[in-house]
């Protein structure tokens, strides 16, 4: 929100009180309570009146700092932001007094003087508390909690979730808002509270409701947030490095799921508006298979039900007589998974919606009369995700569905939540539970799957989200067109959703809305099949690679079955993520905060820490341009070709190739080629590359046994002189071949635990 008219004036309406001076301050455990007049305490008299602010620094776990402003007293409001779902925080903190006041954690200090009051925080983070503009309660006035951080010369900020704009948000106004508004605007499905900086520290704000910011959109060397709330409460979380810092964020907020390996595979849906009869189903399954794309999961989109009864949670009986029997067959002929798609919008035509609305399921207005309208279906009301009784009610639906065979549901819409005279059965303020209730709608849907397949089995394919909600994968970036434009705005969502606590991130490939051309389709494919997660989807046209021409089938043949060798790497970044809140597709800036090279970079970036990818975004015969950060690099596609960095490249690449480089001093470790899936023994004929080991290094690098968080086994490489030294340190592996960048060696290890390569 903005405030100011300019530098130098407010707007017309707008009445400000700053906080001046701390009249009042106590220590409490991990820290302060302050009480901030509004106004020069000269004498005695000018206590009288106020307002006063409230303010409480203190750190919830090390190396992170909290700052929560309240005007009137907060009485207990639904929804809350859950902190600290699943890990434990680390209390470390000390307190100091002097001539002010000092809180220390993990790195990061807090400066606070009384008069005039001013926190400082270390690393040449400084917060500006004067402009807290809280005007007392008027008619047809809106009370808003405002404050500010300063932005330093060159400091960049990133994130607040999927963002689809410019990538660096200088600039920019945000609004913490879920919209359905597509890919190619302001709006987005997915908004975060949280931003990252480049300079070792990020803001994370503690509200689940709408907060709006502006990123030196109103004043240029600020960061201002600001909320219509009773409080306002931030976090500034410092780190070494931006990964650092996104452990500590998602130690907070909860940390992503393991999901099961075979999602890594291909998915392909028959689309929004087209057939799903067993013709068509065998038609694209076996094509796929003939062309060596094997699909892993086939999902049915909308269509499944009867038209205008979205959500039955019925097959339409027309199209599938037997579901069970149609679920069996294509499963065990095709060795596919099953994704359905759900929402939790009950049309008024729906044979439930009578259920619903006597067992009182749906978000009601003020009069106790369901909401309703027209947008999307027929009279649709909403499932009121506060009210037990509706939970049990819905997933007792969605239990009857795996009963047939279903594997996973794709959880989508869930953004056009009423916020405006609403009841929910459990009180809950509309204005918070407009983002609040994606999570709680991701949550029932995901333990719901997890308590049937157990831990690491669950998966949803969910289109909104919001704070915590990276707890539960995977996300895909919502609809899409079909052009160069879009493809890139894909990416940069992605990129800075995983900048905001979520591991996973996937897209339409070939684009939602409208036919790709041949080439663009192309492109994307190996774009998406370097993602996470790979999905085939469109709204009215197919997205099989043979609509596109036979050559197209054939290229993503090879970049699904690189996909499928890399999963050992894969996978082990899935469990990195569990544990630390690591993504799997990162900004440049994140490995190389070092090089300011990588700080503006939103079309390329790091799968892993590893591997560089750089999609390509224009048409055939044009050179696509990318970046190399300093070091060795090799081409995962041939490895007689290295370059050094730091280097800009400019290249024509043909339809058959992606740019993918691996990183310096990177342990490789790939399936066996022709695997045909994603899940396999990863500990089994493994090739092990070593790329550009120097002199004197080691590396070393675990292999998971692709259930859960365990791990097979570890594997050590070490250079002296010339040679080079590949050694199992634990666990069972099975080890074919061993690959030496530095001299292009390959050597049978014969399931020998050590080997030696001399470098030519």
């Amino acid at each position: 929100m903005k405030f100011n008219d300019g530098f130098w004036l407010l707007k017309n309406g707008v009445k400000p009180f700053y906080g001046l001076e701390v009249v009042q301050a106590t220590s409490e455990n991990n820290g302060y309570n302050l009480y901030v007049s509004t106004r020069p305490i000269r004498h005695r008299g000018d206590t009288l009146g106020g307002p006063v602010l409230s303010v409480r620094v203190y750190s919830p776990t090390e190396g992170v700092i909290g700052v929560k402003i309240q005007h009137f007293a907060e009485s207990a409001v639904l929804p809350t932001i859950s902190l600290f779902p699943d890990a434990q925080p680390i209390q470390s903190v000390s307190l100091n007094k002097g001539d002010g006041y000092s809180l220390t954690t993990g790195g990061l200090t807090a400066d606070i003087t009384e008069k005039p009051y001013t926190i400082t925080f270390s690393s040449c983070l400084a917060l500006d508390p004067s402009s807290n503009p809280h005007p007392e309660q008027l008619p047809a006035v809106v009370r808003y909690l405002n404050s500010e951080l300063n932005l330093s010369p060159g400091e960049l900020v990133y994130g607040f979730g999927e963002q689809f704009g410019a990538f660096v948000k200088n600039g920019q106004s945000i609004k913490v808002w879920n919209q359905d508004g597509g890919t190619s605007s302001d709006q987005a499905y997915k908004c975060i509270p949280f931003y990252i900086t480049n300079r070792n520290y990020g803001v994370f704000i503690n509200h689940p409701g709408e907060v709006e910011v502006e990123v030196g959109s109103e004043k240029v060397s600020r960061v201002g947030i600001s909320v219509a709330d009773k409080a306002l409460e931030f976090f500034v979380i410092y780190g070494e490095t931006p990964l650092e810092i996104l452990e500590k964020y998602t130690r907070m907020t909860g940390r992503p799921a393991v999901v099961p390996s075979w999602t890594y595979g291909l998915w392909l849906s028959t689309s929004f508006l087209t057939s799903y009869s067993n013709e068509t189903v065998s038609l694209f399954l076996e094509g796929m298979t003939k062309r060596s794309c094997p699909v892993r999961v086939f999902h049915l989109d909308c269509f499944w039900m009867k038209q205008y009864e979205w959500c039955s949670f019925t097959f339409d009986p027309d199209n599938f007589p037997d579901p069970e029997g149609y679920i069996s067959q294509i499963k065990q002929k095709y060795g596919v998974k099953i994704c359905l798609w759900i929402n939790p919008y009950i049309s008024q035509l729906s044979p439930i919606f009578s259920k619903a609305v006597q067992g009182g399921y749906l978000i009601k207005r003020i009069d106790g009369t369901p909401w309703q309208w027209d947008l999307w279906q027929p009279g649709l009301a909403i499932l009121d995700i506060t009210n037990p009784e509706a939970r049990k009610w819905y997933t007792t639906k969605l239990s009857t569905l795996l009963d047939l065979g279903v594997d996973a549901f794709k959880t989508d819409f869930a953004e056009r939540i009423p916020h405006i005279a609403i009841k929910y059965h459990d009180n809950s303020e509309a204005m918070k539970m407009h983002n609040t209730y994606a999570i709680m709608y991701n949550q029932m849907v995901f333990d719901l799957l997890k308590s049937r397949f157990g831990e690491g089995e669950a998966v949803v394919f969910a289109r909104s989200s919001a704070t915590g909600g990276q707890r539960f994968p995977v996300h895909w970036g919502g609809d899409c067109e079909s052009t160069w434009e879009a493809m890139a705005e894909a990416l940069r969502g992605a990129l800075s959703l995983t900048l905001s606590g979520f591991a996973y991130a996937s897209h339409d490939i070939g684009g939602f809305e409208g036919h790709p051309p041949p080439e663009i389709y192309q492109r994307w494919v190996a774009f998406g099949l370097f993602s996470s997660h790979s999905r085939l989807h469109g709204s009215s046209s197919y997205r099989v690679p043979w609509q596109y021409g036979e050559e197209a089938a054939t290229h993503m043949a090879k970049f699904l079955n690189a996909k499928h060798r890399l999963m050992p790497y894969l996978y082990g970044l899935s469990i990195k993520a569990n544990t630390l809140g690591h993504p799997l597709q990162r900004a440049m800036f994140l490995e190389f905060l070092d090089d300011r090279s990588t700080h503006y970079l939103d079309r390329q970036y790091m799968l892993g820490p590893n591997l560089l990818v750089a999609p390509v975004f224009v048409p055939l015969g044009e050179e696509s341009e990318y970046y190399i950060p300093a070091g060795r690099w090799t081409s995962f596609w041939d490895p007689e070709r290295v370059v050094q960095g730091p280097t800009w490249i400019k290249e024509r690449v043909p339809l058959s190739e992606i740019p993918i480089w691996v990183r310096p001093g990177t342990i490789l470790c790939l399936g066996p080629d022709g695997a045909g899936r994603p899940d396999y023994d990863y500990s089994n004929g493994l090739e092990i590359r070593v790329y550009e080991l120097e002199e004197g290094r080691t590396a070393e690098i675990d292999i998971p046994a692709g259930k859960g968080a365990k791990i097979a086994g570890g594997l050590r490489a070490e250079r002296t002189g010339n040679i080079v030294q590949v050694r199992i340190v634990e666990g069972d592996i099975d080890v074919a071949r061993v690959w030496v960048s530095n001299g292009r060696e390959v050597v049978e290890m014969a399931n020998s635990h050590s080997v030696q390569v001399h470098l030519m």
